[in-house]
């Protein structure tokens, strides 16, 4: 649950503004420049794999986990993708325990989006038995302190934790029961989405917005895009409207920034 006592000073906000006329920010960096990003993969030891990255102040772990259990009606021979994510109320003084808001269900799905829409994982592989038993894989994100742009973070947390994913080998005996080997195989991952964030404050851009940067701006805008540069997912936030060249100026951006990411993050 997020508490709505997001606030910032009126001479914080014209400090923002000012520099932002000059192609300057608070922290010093491009308006294009990410704040810089700490990785660190199999923090959870239970975890068939799990990862933490700091962006700036920001940070957030994810686990990933596997199952076996029922498919999706619309798709009964293939896997599940399961994402949740708990905004920790240590992570901020607007977070608080309860039930999953607006914000977190929104994280959730533009995670969800970026890993299914881009195919990361072959779904499909994870049939055991059409239309009765399938692997569902879980992707559970935990932010863990919110200093602005979760969306980022939490991309790029829950990709690499699926890149490191060790999970049973599952077979299916002549009776139709399910059993696991003790042998650990890779997530067959087959793609590395990763989202762009921008902020538009005034008529300019900043990429991975820091928390006063979120608060002033008008609106916010999501771009993921695949390892060769498609776009999967969109998500736009805040009360402000994107004309299309503005949409499009996002798109050309986050292609350019995603590859950045990849290569410098991912490794790949």
């Amino acid at each position: 649950m997020v508490r709505s006592s997001e606030v910032i000073s009126n001479i914080e906000r014209k400090r923002i503004l000012e520099l932002l006329s000059q192609g300057k920010r608070l922290d010093g960096r491009g308006l294009k420049d990410y704040r810089e990003i700490k990785v660190e993969r199999g923090v959870v030891e239970k975890a068939a794999g799990s990862a933490l990255v700091s962006v700036g102040g920001t940070k957030v772990a994810t686990g990933v986990k596997v199952e076996v259990g029922k498919p999706y009606p619309d798709r009964p021979e293939a896997g599940a993708l399961v994402v949740n994510v708990e905004l920790t109320p240590l992570a901020s003084p607007i977070f608080e325990p309860g039930p999953p808001g607006k914000y977190s269900i929104e994280l959730a799905r533009v995670v969800d989006r970026g890993i299914r829409e881009s195919k990361a994982i072959d779904l499909e592989k994870f049939c055991l038995v059409p239309g009765k038993k399938v692997l569902v894989v879980f992707v559970d994100v935990y932010v863990l302190n919110h200093c602005g742009n979760l969306f980022d973070a939490s991309e790029l947390a829950s990709v690499l934790a699926l890149m490191g994913a060790k999970v049973a080998k599952y077979v299916v005996d002549k009776g139709g029961e399910v059993k696991a080997k003790a042998k650990r195989v890779p997530l067959p991952v087959r793609n590395y989405p990763v989202s762009v964030t921008m902020a538009r404050i005034g008529g300019d851009f900043v990429v991975d917005p820091s928390l006063d940067e979120e608060m002033v701006a008008d609106a916010r805008i999501t771009v993921t895009t695949d390892k060769g540069g498609n776009v999967c997912a969109v998500q736009k936030g805040g009360v402000g409207v994107f004309s299309v060249d503005e949409v499009m100026e996002a798109v050309d951006i986050a292609v350019e920034k995603s590859g950045e990411l990849r290569r410098d993050v991912l490794g790949v």
